[in-house]
């Protein structure tokens, strides 16, 4: 195994880790918080969150073996049915992407009947529909014999060894990667250039009130002054921050692999096997991205971390002070025999 070799698989373990805690936790502060569970966009999340779970003990370690033994990793069988977990699982992550972005853009846009639009059984109905989605691409593709080891990528995905399906396998390639990634993209676009429309709207109304509060504060202090202006430049990049790190990380991590996959359609273009392997690790650090983007930054995971932390913490106190008291108590007994 060459360094390329070595690096590449040193990188799928690293986003293994990450992926398993940090999803893990996000598991964790689902389960702790009855909060976090009664809103909506928590069945996204759940969903998400499982989905990366498996991808992390599933795919995740079959393409480490291929890296490492550079040939398949597991019987045919078992490669199909990664094959079909990994086809399935991708289309779902990015359709629950879709699915937060549209919970934002209503509770944005119409926060006043956010909650009779946006109810538990709204969310589930639209969980259903990604996994009937997610699902019909992978069941065509087993029915036709196109999952299996792919050298490329040196995992068990979608793939077809007879040159006479060439032209029915582009087809349906480019059909599975224009409902599942083209599509998430174009929901993800539209709803947050709305938020942010939203966003900036809003931004423009405080920066009013604030300047005309501030010319009527004649003694007011420069530096007091000084950090209401700062405010509002904060104000403005915060939203645009988040929805570029929301579109980007989509990007980054999905549309290299998605790319490399079209182009490799084609009979003229030769694609590295080293390019091909790093364009999956991409694919898969969206697991081990998408707890920090959608879950454990905002302010209800952290309390929920916090809480969760605080209580093993003083489990641990307790049984040491159990555990000082019992020494102690057994320390003074011979003494008063």
């Amino acid at each position: 195994m060459n360094s390329w070799d070595a690096g590449l698989a040193g990188l799928l373990v690293g986003t293994m880790a990450v992926s398993l805690l940090s999803n893990a936790l996000v598991l964790l502060c689902l389960l702790h918080s009855a909060d976090i569970r009664r809103q909506a966009p928590a069945l996204f999340t759940l969903n998400l969150t499982c989905g990366n779970l498996l991808c992390t003990v599933v795919n995740m370690p079959l393409t480490l073996a291929g890296v490492v033994a550079q040939r398949q990793p597991a019987g045919d069988r078992l490669c199909r049915l990664a094959a079909f977990l990994d086809t399935f699982l991708a289309t779902n992550s990015m359709l629950s992407m879709a699915a937060l972005s549209i919970d934002r853009w209503v509770a944005v846009v119409f926060p006043l009947s956010y909650r009779a639009k946006m109810r538990l059984r709204d969310a589930a109905l639209m969980v259903a529909y990604t996994w009937l989605h997610a699902l019909a691409f992978p069941a065509a593709a087993l029915a036709l014999s196109w999952l299996g080891f792919h050298q490329l990528y040196a995992s068990c995905t979608l793939c077809s060894r007879r040159p006479d399906e060439r032209l029915r396998f582009a087809v349906f390639t480019g059909a599975f990667h224009a409902l599942s990634f083209l599509l998430s993209f174009i929901v993800l676009c539209c709803t947050y250039l709305k938020v942010l429309k939203v966003a900036r709207f809003h931004c423009r109304r405080i920066d009013v009130i604030t300047m005309q509060t501030l010319v009527l504060l004649v003694d007011i202090h420069p530096s007091v002054r000084e950090r209401c202006l700062e405010e509002q430049k904060r104000r403005r990049q915060r939203a645009t921050r988040k929805i570029s790190t929301f579109i980007g990380t989509f990007l980054v991590c999905f549309a290299p692999y998605v790319i490399t996959r079209l182009v490799e359609l084609s009979s003229t273009v030769t694609i590295g096997s080293h390019w091909g392997v790093l364009s999956k690790c991409l694919a898969y650090s969206k697991a081990a991205s998408d707890p920090f983007v959608y879950s454990l930054l905002r302010h209800q995971y952290r309390k929920s971390c916090k809480e969760i932390l605080n209580r093993v913490l003083n489990r641990r106190s307790i049984r040491s002070s159990g555990f000082t008291g019992d020494s102690h108590s057994q320390n003074i007994l011979p003494v008063s025999e």
